[in-house]
């Protein structure tokens, strides 16, 4: 009887689609929020899990883990978009994230953390807001269907960074790679300063980029069709709501916090991906096409898990409605030394990081 129920066993784990059994690598990617709950339940020096994880094991492991340049053929590509699995890992992060959040606020209200533990607290929860809620709303933001959009904004509030979904998806993709775009950064830009440029010029071009898209249909800028008028008052009445939440405003200031963290972790990213990239100016005025050659890639296995496949950015701007699981790595496509974990801690040491990819970068425009 045993060695039936076996066999039955068997052959349902037989039956499962392929597609199936090679989206549950993307599970790992959960490991992030749990390393974050792990530290916000302990406390001491467990507070930093996140943080140690993402920054410390992830580029460790990508450099002994060999690169992955090998594109699905297209049976296998067709599979995975019929596949509703890898819709619902996305799906998956808005409870992940608004239930870290309503823990950290529990936490906040209920522990005496020392400064030290409050800081790796921030930190692994804006950890998670960057990867969880920003990376898959963006992922999220670029689908047609309202339900993926609305969980997309969701996925954004915590951070404060709505306007995203307004000022990347019309913005930063038709301006990507030009000084146009606030979010690409030219060589020899320092991180610290692209952040304050990359944040306040993206902020204003979602409200003139949205002022145009009312014009062009005819609506006044204070309609109620205004979609950052929207943004803003959700954005106050989670600002409130934290503050009746959290009666210490030191804890409040913490949630505020650990959603900048989140922001200047995808800030940090932006950084990465288009560094010193420059789109050619054509003679009708008009910048070349985005190609696959305008944004840095990374083939290291688990930060491409981690991230949901972002690191396979050229392919994502060559074609922005494509889903993650089908992204494809283009050998025309610049390659940065490392992953992007480890790019971003270089970024965050400007001599070090000029120093590696200003030569990378001069020897990639010699070749292309």
């Amino acid at each position: 009887m045993l060695v039936l129920d076996f066999k039955f066993v068997y052959h349902d784990l037989q039956s499962i689609n392929p597609s199936v059994m090679k989206s549950a690598k993307y599970l790992t990617a959960y490991l992030i929020p749990a390393f974050c709950v792990w530290g916000l339940l302990q406390g001491g020096s467990t507070s930093y899990a996140t943080v140690i994880f993402a920054f410390g094991f992830i580029p460790f492991a990508d450099q002994l883990m060999p690169q992955d340049t090998s594109n699905l053929p297209d049976v296998e590509r067709d599979n995975r978009l019929a596949e509703k699995i890898f819709d619902w890992l996305l799906y998956l992060n808005l409870p992940i994230v608004y239930g870290i959040l309503a823990l950290f606020i529990y936490q906040l209200n209920t522990q005496d953390y020392s400064r030290s533990e409050l800081i790796g607290q921030v930190l692994s929860v804006g950890i998670v807001f960057g990867t969880c809620g920003i990376n898959v709303g963006h992922e999220l933001g670029h689908r047609s269907n309202k339900w993926d959009q609305r969980i997309s904004k969701l996925l954004l509030l915590p951070e404060l960074y709505q306007h995203f979904f307004i000022e990347h998806n019309r913005g930063h993709h038709k301006n990507v790679a030009t000084p146009l775009d606030p979010a690409s950064a030219d060589r020899g830009d320092i991180l610290y300063i692209f952040w304050f440029r990359s944040l306040f010029g993206s902020y204003r071009s979602a409200w003139k980029l949205e002022a145009e898209s009312l014009k062009r249909r005819g609506l006044a800028f204070w309609s109620w069709q205004n979609e950052m008028l929207h943004f803003t008052l959700q954005t106050v009445l989670y600002v409130a709501v934290i503050f009746w939440l959290c009666p210490d405003w030191q804890s409040a200031l913490a949630v505020i916090a650990a959603g900048l963290v989140g922001v200047l972790l995808l800030e940090s990213i932006n950084y990465v991906e288009h560094y010193g990239l420059r789109r050619k100016l054509l003679d009708n005025g008009r910048y070349e096409r985005v190609l696959p050659k305008h944004s840095w890639n990374a083939n290291y296995h688990l930060g491409r898990i981690m991230l949901y496949e972002l690191t396979r950015h050229s392919d994502h701007h060559y074609l922005a409605n494509k889903k993650y699981q089908i992204l494809d790595h283009h050998n025309e496509a610049p390659v940065l030394p490392v992953g992007y974990p480890a790019s971003i801690l270089m970024a965050l040491v400007p001599p070090l990081w000029f120093a590696v990819m200003n030569k990378r970068l001069e020897r990639w425009e010699m070749a292309a």
